[in-house]
């Protein structure tokens, strides 16, 4: 696939998918752009690998920020790889990881670096700024 295509298909799951609440609709592009030797070292255990893994931390996210949102900031690409700077907002209205449901409005900056083969993603590596959502949802406290 060329760059930009591996481009495209990265924009697709920030888009179309970690940005659709509609679990049939995000099910279906995951399907497209989800490889099924799909691996991610970032996620919770039992949801690491492969298209299920993915559809389940999707879920939870979902579960805790039903109006959850992904905005690509930037975007660079070099042969198969995609890195992308992320910005997540959403509404904490779920239980997330033992934090019960706030109501406050979150916006979390991220990095990503996604893997593609085939037009499929197979690897992502990332980060979200945890400590900055840990603040805003008032579990740690703000810096003076």
């Amino acid at each position: 696939m060329s760059v930009e295509a591996n481009k495209l298909i990265v924009r697709r799951l920030f888009e179309e998918d970690l940005s659709e609440a509609d679990p049939t609709r995000r099910g279906r592009v995951a399907a497209e752009i989800i490889a099924s030797e799909f691996r991610d070292p970032t996620n919770p255990p039992g949801m690491q690998h492969g298209l299920d893994g993915h559809r389940a931390v999707v879920s939870l996210f979902f579960a805790s920020f039903p109006d959850m949102k992904w905005r690509i900031d930037s975007m660079i690409a070099e042969g198969d790889q995609v890195a992308v700077r992320t910005t997540m907002t959403g509404r904490h209205d779920g239980d997330f990881f033992g934090i019960p449901p706030t109501g406050v409005e979150v916006t979390v900056p991220g990095i990503h670096i996604l893997s593609l083969c085939d037009g499929k993603i197979v690897l992502h590596e990332g980060i979200n700024d945890d400590m900055a959502l840990m603040r805003q949802l008032g579990v740690m406290p703000a810096f003076a």
